[in-house]
């Protein structure tokens, strides 16, 4: 066992209105997702997520059992996301390594023993986002390069949200107990990560922001739609999105995010439209 995992309650939305707005990151802003040289992990009370970054920086690095999950290790009863958000890396599951590229994705089923993150043979500077959640069976481990998913394309220049949907793992595609993950990339001039607003009242939803100049913001709508909230999120930042709390971000330049969910089902398109005129 390591050190403890860090933890965010769940919240009630009759909560919301009386946060401020240090409360409100606090609850829901993961400012903290990479650290060099470390795994760094959040555990959420909101359908049990636990999400985070492994940074490699030269060594490599274990993903081990913690106390919050009651666990020999990780994966004793979970399943696990991986998306590389940096420069290649490895990941070896149980002996076998996979190469994850750029915006690559590896998905680790329940009962995987030994998980152990590193820099590419070439060169320094991985980043590995992480989201798990409960499993109640295993399912095959798999890894998808950028461009191999399900790619959809959305939106349109005029209302500055065209974008370019990798689904990773879904009902689709590879196959798992309760995540649903990808990346989406907006394209240059859109800003708009989703228009309507939405919510998922059967899962609960994170952001992993990135590719997000330094000096650039994107401004996360929540709550819900009849009171409103938001943070402003910089690069490589996450957001614990509710299911009772609507979601979208526009950003001061184009970026991308990795957005995975858990919960109920795994049917994408399963949400609620929230359109602006709703919206308070």
């Amino acid at each position: 066992m390591t050190a403890s995992i860090p933890q965010r309650y769940a919240t009630h939305p009759e909560q919301i209105p009386g946060m401020t707005t240090a409360q409100l990151r606090e609850r829901f802003l993961i400012d903290d997702v990479f650290v060099a040289g470390e795994v760094r992990l959040t555990y959420t009370h909101h359908d049990r997520i636990v999400l985070g970054g492994a940074v490699p920086a030269g060594s490599e690095l274990a993903l081990t059992g913690y106390p919050e999950i009651r666990s020999e290790y990780f994966l004793e009863h979970r399943e696990i996301g991986i998306v590389n958000v940096g420069a290649p890396g490895t990941v070896t599951a149980d002996g076998e390594a996979y190469e994850l590229v750029t915006g690559a994705c590896l998905y680790l089923g329940r009962g995987v023993r030994d998980v152990v993150f590193a820099d590419a043979a070439t060169g320094e500077g991985a980043r590995f986002y992480l989201f798990s959640a409960p499993a109640h069976t295993a399912y095959p481990s798999a890894l998808v390069s950028p461009g191999e998913g399900t790619v959809r394309e959305l939106g349109d220049q005029v209302t500055s949200n065209r974008r370019t949907l990798n689904q990773y793992i879904h009902e689709n595609g590879v196959k798992s107990c309760q995540i649903v993950m990808g990346v989406t990339q907006l394209h240059p001039g859109s800003m708009w990560n989703t228009m309507p607003a939405h919510t998922h009242d059967r899962r609960t939803e994170c952001y992993l922001y990135f590719d997000l100049p330094a000096d650039a913001r994107v401004v996360h709508l929540m709550g819900e739609r009849d009171e409103t909230r938001h943070l402003i999120v910089g690069d490589e930042q996450a957001v614990i999105s509710p299911s009772w709390s609507l979601h979208s971000g526009v950003g001061t330049a184009a970026y991308s995010f990795v957005w995975a969910m858990a919960g109920e089902n795994q049917s994408f398109d399963d949400m609620d439209a929230a359109p602006i005129t709703d919206l308070r």
